[in-house]
């Protein structure tokens, strides 16, 4: 897939080394030259030239480590309350997202994947005691029972489904109007990115899936989810569609995605994912296979 994926690709260098080192960290956040990502709750604060803004570090406050950029020492403050809103409802973020270039939006959604974990996991799921920060703020540990705690990424299946050169898409129930992508769930325990590809589209949409092949992955900070974009072909085109899943989905011909990815929101068709979304960049690699 040619084009960058969005909220990929920061550039910085974790520095792994650095996080065990509870000296460094401290010397590091009282660095002259240390930076903190300035926040509003969990959206991010742009200049006038629509780039993410620095402050110095607020040492009284739970920081987590970015990484290093140019030398200089990156960090973020944990907020006080995560976040449990959907991605859309947030506009002032979805406002800013659409300004800031794929270096800073990767840098950004790094950031707020972590630092909401941080504020929903204050807590011990083993025996409910507070956590304390650990490893610069990628992991958390209990005092009480010794329990150690990792920032979480929940994998995501999210599918283009192919048959007889149309493709299978669906809509959410929070979908705007008219607007319909691939459909896509949750990897479950003990399943593998193929079935759990086949398990989602026969539970939403009633069709069996084969064939089932890599595309591309994309890190989705809201609030943390790796997608994983597969293409898969269907066995027959009869659905059966869940309605406590989806609101609804269709075949579209390639004449139909065309028209919707060059027109947009004034397709006729139907109006396709944002570009911000792998469902987008996977509508125009099945597009570019097709020619």
């Amino acid at each position: 897939m040619a084009a960058e994926i969005s909220f990929a690709g920061h550039g910085l260098d974790r520095a792994d080394h650095l996080r065990t080192d509870p000296a460094k960290l401290a010397a590091m956040r009282g660095d002259a030259g240390a930076l903190m990502l300035a926040l509003d709750g969990l959206a991010p604060e742009l200049d006038d030239e629509d780039r993410l803004t620095w402050r110095g570090v607020d040492t009284d406050v739970e920081t987590v480590f970015l990484g290093l950029r140019d030398g200089a020492p990156l960090f973020a403050a944990v907020p006080a309350e995560g976040d449990n809103e959907l991605a859309y409802a947030r506009r002032k973020s979805w406002a800013a997202i659409s300004r800031l270039s794929s270096a800073e939006l990767a840098l950004y959604g790094g950031a707020r994947s972590l630092v909401d974990w941080h504020a929903r996991h204050k807590f011990c799921a083993q025996c409910g005691a507070p956590t304390v920060i650990a490893k610069g703020g990628w992991q958390r540990n209990c005092p009480s029972c010794n329990a150690q705690h990792f920032p979480r990424t929940d994998p995501v299946a999210i599918m283009l489904v192919e048959h007889d050169g149309d493709l299978l898409l669906g809509r959410g129930p929070n979908y705007p109007e008219r607007s319909y992508s691939a459909l896509a769930g949750f990897i479950e325990p003990g399943e593998s990115i193929e079935e759990a590809v086949a398990r989602e589209v026969l539970e939403e949409a009633g069709v069996v899936v084969r064939d089932v092949s890599y595309i591309a992955s994309q890190p989705w900070p809201f609030p943390s989810q790796l997608m994983i974009g597969c293409h898969g072909y269907a066995e027959g085109r009869e659905l059966v569609i869940d309605y406590t899943e989806i609101e609804d989905a269709r075949w579209f011909t390639r004449a139909e995605v065309e028209e919707a990815m060059a027109k947009l929101r004034d397709a006729s068709s139907f109006i396709p994912p944002p570009r911000h979304a792998i469902a987008h960049h996977m509508l125009d690699w099945w597009l570019e296979r097709q020619e």
